[in-house]
């Protein structure tokens, strides 16, 4: 048995709207009072203020979706973890699968997107994962390690502050998900990685973050390594995510 307590956290990616986004964040919040674990939503940049006071005096935390690994600047589009920290952020996603694929995100850009977040108060929430083809070919234990080794080299002791969410590249969107018993595999070898490097690996949550919705959930959850769930879709349906959320004790 473990004292972790589980993480909840709903990926919108790019949607919502502030009429859909009002409606969902009250249907979420009305329904999540006796929640037994920890809840929040990683929403697009321009609404975190629209989500810092709909969420405000409810248990329910606001994420971004990235982060600049740069303090301030000359760097167009980006926003910094300062400027997610006046919003209230408590989480931010680095290094999600489809921002190294569609924006050329490396391992080492990530691990600085971590650093930055930790040095804000921000907690990031790692992404590793592998493709379909990596999988095929019996690389998945040696991608995962690759990705989650950079962010630990870079930031030390600070490790054990991190989330990690496992999200297979194929099981995303695909409505194809990792088996239990796959999903707990993986979720071992990284909490063996992260216990060589700190020796408090044990209170480091790590989510499975591959299509866990409303039927795979309870199961998924089961499992001794997997502390919670990086939500796609789900997240958008208040009915499921609500029902995600009910399965995680």
């Amino acid at each position: 048995m473990t004292d972790r307590k589980k993480l909840i956290a709903g990926n919108w990616k790019m949607n919502g709207s502030i009429a859909s986004n009002d409606a969902l964040v009250r249907a979420v919040v009305a329904g999540m009072k006796d929640a037994a674990c920890t809840v929040a939503v990683c929403v697009p940049a321009p609404y975190l203020a629209q989500l810092q006071l709909l969420r405000h005096g409810s248990q329910l935390e606001l994420g971004s979706q990235d982060v600049s690994p740069h303090e301030q600047g000359a760097y167009t589009g980006e926003v910094s973890a300062a400027m997610l920290k006046e919003f209230g952020v408590r989480y931010a996603i680095v290094g999600h699968s489809e921002r190294r694929q569609y924006h050329g995100e490396g391992d080492q850009q990530v691990a600085d997107k971590a650093k930055a977040a930790l040095a804000h108060g921000i907690t990031p929430i790692v992404c590793v994962g592998e493709t379909l083809a990596e999988r095929e070919a019996g690389r998945t234990e040696e991608v995962v390690k690759r990705q989650l080794a950079a962010v630990i080299h870079t930031n030390g002791h600070c490790i054990s502050e991190i989330v990690v969410a496992y999200e297979p590249v194929w099981a995303i969107g695909t409505g194809k998900t990792a088996s239990p018993e796959q999903a707990q595999q993986v979720h071992a070898v990284l909490r063996a990685q992260l216990k060589a490097a700190t020796g408090k690996a044990d209170r480091i949550a790590i989510l499975y973050g591959g299509s866990m919705n409303a039927g795979n959930a309870a199961t998924l959850l089961a499992q001794p390594d997997v502390d919670g769930g990086l939500i796609g879709g789900a997240s958008l349906k208040a009915p499921d995510f609500l029902q995600i959320i009910a399965a995680a004790r």
